[in-house]
């Protein structure tokens, strides 16, 4: 670790902090690893955990990766535009401007999908549009872990389709209305993806955590193999996508699934140390100057009030990471101005030095730096703008 903190310190010494890095060996190291992992079957790259127009360029660049998975549909406009040939957006839209520009601009036509689960969005898009483009669409099941009759619940709360026949039901309705097309599939296991089964110093969580994702495994590619099947017999389908960074061997083994999308698996941030199948390298870091020693253990940086999405709690704050044995203040946490940090490094610590630190999540970082300084060993190779550096908040 002493020696990796060397090599940022070297880097980055002609910037000034804050900043943010993308290691690119790592970066590169664990794109080959979710290609490997992924079994030949081609990986959509997640842009809410990039957020980089660069960093998606290069790992499209690369055997195995295909497509962007977007995350709003002005975003997916905007990297059609781009030259990004094949856009599947997420989340469904209500985004009456961009389906607009959708609807009216034959490139992004062409690349993008929008997703649908529910027939209301279908009608949105027909007060929305302001052209003949013809829409392309794709359909996504709720692939929930559910026992005891429904009783209990088990994932995200994301499409309401969660029959087979439904599914089929809403891909009818599709095919019956002029003016959209029925492409794809989606079916993502957040529960199994998104949740570590090996957390550390939780053994008992840790059991709980891969029984239930043994049994939702189990239960998912049942499920989804008959959704996939009611589907192709309403219509012909492109693609079928599943899968996430944690679950990636699993899904790309699934018979049923022809694609896997993947992002937070290239920066590996944190809340992804947990995971038995896989060990990444953190490619993304971002650093803060050392601005205050208010006593004996203590240092103070600049900043830090990154926390990442979800449910509060401590695992979504961002983590000291160089020099190691460095923690937040339980009174303070990360700071909006200002971040205390305890521990005995922080004696070796000197005004305008550097601690690096860790996202709890990927692409979130992005939206606090406007541009990302890629090292190559100890050298800034290139300095790359972040969605926000080019001027895009999409969320």
């Amino acid at each position: 670790m002493t020696g990796e903190r060397a090599r940022y310190d070297r880097a980055t010494a002609h910037l000034d902090a804050p900043l943010a890095v993308v290691d690119l060996a790592a970066f590169d190291a664990n794109a080959a690893d979710l290609v490997r992992r992924a079994h030949g079957k081609p990986v959509r790259v997640a842009s809410k955990s990039v957020r980089c127009r660069a960093l998606l360029e290069r790992v499209l660049a690369r055997d195995g990766f295909a497509g962007v998975l977007a995350y709003t549909l002005p975003e997916a406009v905007w990297l059609a535009r781009s030259g990004v040939e094949d856009v599947l957006v997420a989340y469904p839209t209500a985004d009456r401007a961009a389906l607009a520009e959708l609807t009216s601009d034959p490139k992004p036509a062409r690349a993008v999908t929008v997703m649908v689960d529910d027939p209301a969005q279908l009608a949105l898009l027909e007060t929305a549009r302001a052209g003949r483009e013809e829409v392309r669409v794709c359909l996504e099941l709720d692939v929930s872990l559910r026992l005891l009759g429904g009783r209990i619940r088990v994932g995200a709360l994301r499409s309401p389709l969660y029959e087979a026949e439904r599914l089929a039901e809403l891909a009818r309705a599709v095919e019956r209305r002029p003016g959209v097309r029925l492409v794809g599939l989606m079916a993502y296991e957040a529960h199994v993806a998104g949740v570590g089964d090996a957390p550390a110093g939780r053994p008992v969580r840790s059991a709980a955590v891969r029984l239930v994702q043994s049994v939702a495994r189990r239960q998912l590619a049942a499920r989804r193999a008959e959704a996939v099947a009611a589907v192709r017999s309403v219509a012909e389908l492109e693609f079928v996508n599943g899968g996430g960074t944690g679950s990636v061997q699993d899904t790309a083994a699934e018979p049923a699934v022809t694609e896997v999308a993947a992002g937070s698996g290239l920066y590996v941030p944190r809340l992804f140390d947990d995971y038995r199948s896989f060990r990444g390298r953190p490619a993304a870091l971002f650093a803060l100057p050392v601005v205050r020693r208010p006593g004996l253990g203590v240092v103070t940086v600049l900043g830090g009030g990154y926390p990442a999405s979800g449910a509060a709690g401590r695992d979504r704050l961002p983590q000291p990471y160089l020099p190691a044995g460095l923690r937040l203040a339980p009174q303070e946490g990360a700071g909006e101005v200002q971040t205390p940090l305890l521990g005995t490094p922080a004696d070796d610590l000197l005004i305008g030095d550097r601690v690096w630190f860790r996202h709890a999540k990927a692409g979130e970082l992005c939206e606090r730096f406007a541009a990302l300084h890629l090292v190559d060993g100890d050298r800034v190779v290139e300095t790359v703008p972040t969605y926000r550096g080019e001027g895009h908040a999409f969320l």
